[in-house]
């Protein structure tokens, strides 16, 4: 049998049920002597079980074979004698199984039309039963009406559309709130996925850093053109109510002593924007919230309601919400009537309902789906915002207070614009709203604008605000004005006057020009307070407003229809007029050096019309910046950035666990041999900084300090201690850490710093401040307990400071190593440390946990092993009067004590064990609870770095970061006077220390 005809031999036998069995021979061999040849001849030799030829042969392959055999194979022509009944019918029950099924199996098609042929089938037989034969329309009604009970059959959707199908208006939008079920979008977020890195944090999809490389060109635009960021993600709090009590609720969450609150006289009058650190209800100066900024909205004459926005970080919100509902007494919901919040269809304003158009359709075109149809695309809509459920209230009352709370979080959008063109750009990009000629007042209208143009007043006062926008337009550097200034003022829509090409909106004065009288004023006192007034409050015009805004394809087809192309529109629409607030940003506010660096403007919006403006001011030339360009901005500026440099907060704290964990898995993703052994760098903690061990150790120093001078005079017959020196440590005893925000306390701590320019070349003038001294220091120490202090430092010499570097104290030798000028000394070194858990992990790889219980050598730190023969000057104290803590104090408080060179040891206990597991080890990482973290290096600790990168503004490295201000305190005061304020700063991957000079910007 040749190749083929086995296949389809095999073929035909697989599709056969199983229990049929095709044997080689067709009647048993015990009925016959022996084989039998195709002539009915015996052929001897041969077992009587085969039927047919010689072995070899065609019939020794067994079973039927088709065809003609070459080798003279033939069919049988014996049939056998008999067959047995019962064993037949059993051997092919399942072939007759198979077969019945196959019979009574209707075909493909449940239809009745299926037993039709085919030649006799049409089309209209489906829905029309008369069209069947008369047999077979009794079937087809029954299953026709079974049909319709059971409801339309839904349309199964294949798991993958194609792209065309993909990108159609309708399913474009469904794709969209679907992604946003988890972090919303904002109104530029298809703008910025185009051109950003995107990150997903606090409940939104915001925009880190651009694509391109284009970090100097960023800070460039800060410096002299125009960087422009979307804050839209910003909450605001809106509340309302008597101003006496507002101020006195407000009051509860801030102080005095950290600057200005919300009951601030320039603030209040709605003239500047305000900003402060609230705290929870009368917890000052522990457990603050964070930063917030505010702004009132003018008085009303001869009414005492006011109306405060509060703007907060999303991270702040959950915590600061709760607080205000507290203090005011604001604990009854408003449950809305609808939750859902609809805006326009697309993140680009372009889905709004179009005006009344009339088009000829040409016979045989596509009739395209308009705004009417039943079938329109969804529209997009927004459920809150990231920082709450879609389905949480948004507005609180109080019944006691009269005071209401809304949550305006994504009702207002908030553009920053930075740089000292700031100003330039709004002026070419905005324009002042027209009047409405006198048929459109004298016709009732739905829309805000004509209501506004009837009232005299308002128009007056529109005028105002206008010539105010245009003599900003005199003003040489956005930082000329008062800081916090507030303009308000009624725009045309931007999109009616966008130019065909991208320019660069400079100002028109140059800095030695001279000024007008009308610019002067502006500069000195700000803007009127009368000007600060805007429709934006009233959540009627805002809704007004953003309902009907005139959409993409409408105003595109307006501009077709102009009969110059590319000219303004004219007349302007109803619809295109829109109250806009402008806020000025200051800029560096605290120093000596850059004053004004970054300040900027702020403009607010109504909801719906962020790509109406982002596109024309992107069009005047401005860079577009993330939230890294935001630290950046931040950094140049030596101001902590929220949530990095507050570790006080609970956002901060939220924050550096987060990022704790983001450096780690980023640690551990590298290759074992490619990880640098912090260990070895004598780095405790590479990824966060333990800011309360820091406090702790160092209240413990000074305490010791304390109770030796005690000691002492005791010994001379005097009692008692330092006052306030034992009351200080029993309140500290009891509360965490905070930062130190005091202004008056962070001036006087700025003077003894001795102040410098930022490489520290000149001193600077000092303030009539008090000396430094024992005194001073400790009546500073006694008030501020266990407190951080925020410096700036500044790199003397060559490096680039990096996160979480250490912050350390320079003993008596290097300084006078530092002032000796035959020596060019950078700084001292930090001789290696040795890894004690190195053994550990690798036995835990090795996979040692069937073996035996290790010595008690191996499940316990090692000893201490011989000094160094070359090792640095002791921890010492040598830079701090102060006698080291004693080893019984040490060991109570978890500490350790370290060789001068050598990593310390633990102290013995049961911590010391569970640290040193293999289970909790990770190569280059000291495990949990740490060593002493001041004295684990030769030199001792102040605090660490927050931000630190090169300063393209000061033109050498610098940092930002927070230290502990009992150390620097105590280290200022043993340092001689021309050299106070110098530090060590060496970077976790590092062993060289670097010179850096401290300031604290008040």
């Amino acid at each position: 049998m040749s190749g083929s005809k086995q296949r389809m031999r095999e073929k035909k036998l697989s599709k056969q049920p199983a229990s049929v069995q095709y044997t080689s021979s067709p009647f048993n061999s015990s009925q016959s002597g022996g084989s039998w040849n195709g002539k009915g001849t015996p052929m001897s030799g041969h077992s009587s079980s085969t039927y047919g030829a010689s072995p070899g042969g065609p019939s020794d392959r067994g079973g039927w074979v088709r065809g003609h055999q070459k080798d003279g194979g033939a069919y049988e022509e014996e049939l056998p004698k008999f067959i047995t009944a019962a064993a037949f019918a059993v051997a092919r029950a399942s072939e007759v199984q198979a077969m019945l099924k196959a019979v009574t199996k209707e075909t493909g098609s449940c239809h009745v039309s299926g037993a039709i042929p085919n030649h006799m089938r049409r089309r209209a037989m489906s829905h029309n039963t008369k069209r069947l034969p008369c047999r077979l329309r009794e079937v087809a009604t029954r299953m026709k009406e079974k049909g319709l009970k059971a409801g339309p059959k839904k349309k199964e959707q294949p798991k993958n559309k194609s792209r065309k199908a993909r990108r159609r208006h309708g399913n474009l939008l469904l794709e969209f709130n679907r992604r946003q079920r988890k972090n919303v979008w904002l109104e530029t977020h298809i703008w910025h996925a185009k051109r950003f890195h995107m990150l997903k944090k606090w409940g939104y999809c915001l925009g880190d850093r651009p694509t391109a490389k284009c970090y100097r060109a960023c800070y460039r635009a800060m410096s002299h053109h125009c960087l422009l960021q979307d804050l839209s993600y910003y909450c605001c709090i809106e509340l309302q109510g008597d101003e006496d009590k507002l101020l006195a609720c407000l009051s509860q969450l801030t102080s005095k002593d950290t600057g200005p609150t919300f009951a601030a006289v320039l603030a209040l009058s709605g003239r500047r924007q305000g900003s402060t650190t609230v705290y929870r209800a009368g917890q000052y100066p522990s457990q603050p919230l964070g930063p917030v900024t505010f702004l009132w909205r003018p008085r009303t004459p001869g009414s005492s309601h006011r109306q405060l926005w509060i703007w907060a970080h999303p991270t702040l919100k959950q915590n600061l919400f709760p607080e205000l509902q507290s203090v005011c007494q604001c604990t009854k919901p408003v449950i809305p009537s609808v939750a859902l919040v609809v805006t326009p269809a697309e993140p680009a304003p372009s889905a709004s309902k179009p005006g009344p158009r009339q088009t000829k359709k040409s016979p045989g075109a596509k009739r395209k789906r308009s705004a009417g149809d039943g079938e329109a695309p969804p529209e997009k809509k927004i459920v809150g915002d990231g920082t709450r459920p879609a389905s949480a209230p948004v507005t609180w009352t109080s019944a006691s207070t009269g005071i209401v709370i809304n949550d305006l979080t994504m009702e207002v959008v908030r553009y920053r614009l930075i740089g000292p063109q700031s100003h330039a750009v709004l002026t070419e990009a905005l324009e002042a709203a027209t009047d409405c000629d006198a048929v459109s007042k004298a016709q009732a209208s739905p829309l805000w604008w004509p209501q506004h143009c009837k009232d005299q007043a308002q128009m007056t006062l529109h005028r105002q605000q206008a010539e105010v926008f245009q003599t900003l337009k005199g003003v040489c550097s956005t930082g000329e004005v008062p800081p916090g200034t507030v303009l308000s003022l009624n725009v045309e829509d931007p999109r009616l006057a966008l130019p065909k090409k991208r320019t660069q909106a400079l100002s028109v004065v140059s800095a030695d020009q001279d000024i007008d009288e009308t610019t002067r004023e502006l500069m000195l006192n700000g803007v009127p307070e009368h000007c600060c007034q805007s429709s934006l409050w009233d959540r009627f015009v805002r809704d007004n407003v953003t309902d009907n805004k005139l959409s993409e394809q409408e105003i595109n087809r307006r501009k077709r229809e102009v009969l110059v192309p590319g000219s303004r529109l004219r007349p302007t629409p109803l619809q295109s007029r829109v109250p806009v607030l402008m806020v000025q940003q200051p800029g560096k506010q605290v120093g000596h050096e850059m004053s004004g660096w970054g300040a900027g403007w702020d403009l607010l919006l109504p909801k719906g019309w962020g790509m109406a403006f982002w596109v024309p001011l992107v069009y005047r030339g401005v860079r577009i910046g993330g939230l890294k360009m935001s630290l950046k901005h931040s950094q140049n500026k030596g101001a902590p950035h929220f949530p990095h440099d507050f570790p006080d907060c609970p956002a901060g704290v939220c924050f550096q666990g987060e990022q704790e964990t983001e450096l780690l898995n980023k640690f551990k993703r590298r290759p074992p041999a490619k990880r640098t052994n912090y260990i070895k760098h004598g780095c405790l903690a590479p990824f966060r900084c333990p800011w309360q061990q820091l406090v702790e150790e160092w209240e413990l120093i000074t305490s010791e300090a304390l109770e030796v001078g005690s000691g002492d005079e005791k010994r001379q017959g005097q009692s008692g201690a330092e006052p306030g020196g034992q009351p200080r440590l029993a309140a500290a005893l009891q509360t965490g850490f905070s930062v130190l925000r005091n202004r008056k306390s962070l001036k006087m701590l700025s003077n003894w710093c001795r102040p410098t320019t930022t490489k520290g070349q000149r001193s600077l003038r000092a303030r009539d401040q008090a000396p430094l001294d024992a005194a001073s220091g400790a009546a500073l120490l006694t008030t501020h307990v266990r407190a951080l202090a925020w410096v700036r430092l500044s790199l003397l010499s060559k490096g680039r400071p990096e996160l979480h570097a250490q912050v350390c104290v320079a003993t008596q030798e290097d300084l006078q190593r530092l002032g000796d000028k035959k020596e060019a000394y950078s700084g001292p070194l930090e001789h290696p440390h040795k890894d004690r858990f190195k053994n550990k992990v690798k036995r835990r790889k090795k996979g040692s946990k069937k073996a035996s219980p290790a010595p008690k050598s191996s499940t316990t730190l090692p000893t201490r092993e011989a000094p160094d023969p070359h090792p640095d000057p002791p921890l010492a104290m040598a830079a701090c009067p102060l006698p080291p803590a004693p080893a019984s104090s040490a060991a109570a408080a978890g500490q350790t004590s370290a060789g001068p060179s050598g990593p310390p040891v633990p102290a013995e206990g049961p911590s010391s064990s569970s640290a040193a597991s293999p289970a909790n080890l990770v190569l280059g990482l000291w495990p949990d609870p740490l060593p002493s973290v001041t004295a684990h290096c030769s030199r001792v600790t102040l605090g660490w770095v927050t931000q630190g990168d090169f300063s393209l503004s000061a033109g050498c490295g610098e940092a930002l970061g927070l230290v502990s201000l009992e150390g620097l305190v105590h280290t200022l005061m043993a340092q001689p006077a021309e050299q106070r304020g110098l530090v060590l700063l060496r970077s976790p991957s590092a062993l060289h220390y670097r010179w850096a000079k401290i300031n604290v910007e008040a």
